[in-house]
């Protein structure tokens, strides 16, 4: 496989320097796959991308990004390893609805797990010894009730919500599991003192991240993984938050996702109580049990956007829909993902751009509308 086809080329696509989330997007916007801007022309680039990004793109990649790139098809050859693209119809679909979505996941064990029911759990790294007894039993009851719960495999709340999943979990098969998404890239653990947490996620649980392989953690990076935190849940609880604490950044933008938010209260002489009583003021839920979530969410265990792929196929009635993912295809891949012959996948492109499901982008490729 050559750097410009398949994962190869999303890779690329995604650690070209220079070459952040919108320009990535809008690159996408106009030419389909990324192998339609690597075969472009510079002017063509150029009408979107400076000229220094636009020589970086139509020549070789460099030897270190190269380098990169077979790196990771060799980590996705490993079992339970893989990479989600926005091109994927088995992209988290809840994580396409937020404002920016990943380009593409790294993925280490069950993702299935991201297509369900999903409640955020985060809280403070130096949580009390209450704070962390609440992680885990809110954790471990929500997931007896057949939600999965996410967080970002951080000290204090984080581990303990992940803990008391898959506690609960290895006790009552069927019940739900965890979901971790870190901030560095996923051959590494982080913080190290985790690493037997991390494997029992990989194991029982799924990990994800936007970061590539080798991506130390660096502090700039768990804020920004924090939008995919609240984007792959219904809704995210806080159970202890300073005023300042990056947990508040992880409920604001759930609120601005369209998510519920939910906080436990504590002792008005409690710093770490601070912030959640900020977010109840604001509106977000009070809780004292997990049956207050329960009650909340599980309206929505039967609708459509918690559905496995197989089941949002049907729903959708149209396989070709799946097939096409939620980024621009051309013709010759989505026949291919199809199985369809030109003939009878133009045919039904068409019917599917009269019913407004499909619209035709310049250069010949498809983009889905619902």
């Amino acid at each position: 496989m050559t750097s410009c086809d398949g994962p190869a080329a999303w890779l690329r696509l995604a650690e070209t320097p220079g070459v952040g989330l919108e320009t990535a997007r809008k690159l996408l916007a106009a030419f389909g796959l990324p192998e339609n801007i690597f075969s472009a022309s510079p002017k063509a680039l150029g009408e979107l991308v400076s000229a220094r990004i636009a020589s970086q793109l139509t020549g070789a990649p460099s030897a270190e990004l190269q380098d990169l790139i077979t790196r990771t098809l060799t980590w996705m050859e490993q079992p339970g390893n893989r990479i989600i693209t926005l091109a994927d119809a088995d992209y988290p679909p809840l994580l396409l609805n937020i404002p920016d979505p990943p380009l593409l996941l790294y993925a280490k064990g069950n993702t299935a797990l991201l297509h369900q029911l999903s409640v955020a759990i985060v809280g403070s790294r130096n949580a009390t010894a209450q704070g962390v007894q609440h992680a885990e039993k809110f954790a471990a009851a929500l997931s007896s009730g057949g939600l999965h719960t996410v967080s970002g495999m951080a000290l204090g709340i984080d581990a303990a919500a992940h803990r008391g999943s898959l506690q609960s979990f290895e006790s009552d098969r069927g019940s739900g599991s965890t979901i971790a998404v870190v901030g560095t890239g996923m051959d590494i653990v982080y913080p190290a003192r985790n690493r037997s947490l991390a494997h029992a996620i990989a194991q029982h649980g799924c990990i994800v991240s936007e970061y590539a392989l080798g991506t130390p953690g660096i502090a700039a990076n768990f804020p920004r993984r924090n939008r995919i935190v609240s984007g792959l849940a219904r809704g995210t609880l806080v159970v202890e938050a300073a005023v300042h604490s990056g947990s508040l950044i992880t409920a604001r933008l759930a609120s601005e996702q369209g998510r519920e938010v939910f906080a436990i209260p504590g002792s008005i002489h409690s710093p770490l109580a601070k912030g959640c009583h900020q977010l109840i003021r604001q509106g977000a839920k009070l809780v004292e049990s997990a049956q207050d979530i329960l009650e909340e969410l599980t309206p929505f265990l039967t609708q459509a956007p918690a559905a496995a792929p197989e089941e949002s196929a049907r729903q959708d009635g149209h396989p070709l829909l799946v097939a096409m993912g939620y980024d621009p295809v051309d013709a010759g891949t989505l026949a291919q993902r199809s199985g369809l012959d030109l003939a009878a996948l133009t045919a039904q492109l068409l019917d599917l751009e009269l019913e407004g499901l499909v619209e035709v982008l310049p250069g010949n490729t498809y983009r889905r509308l619902h």
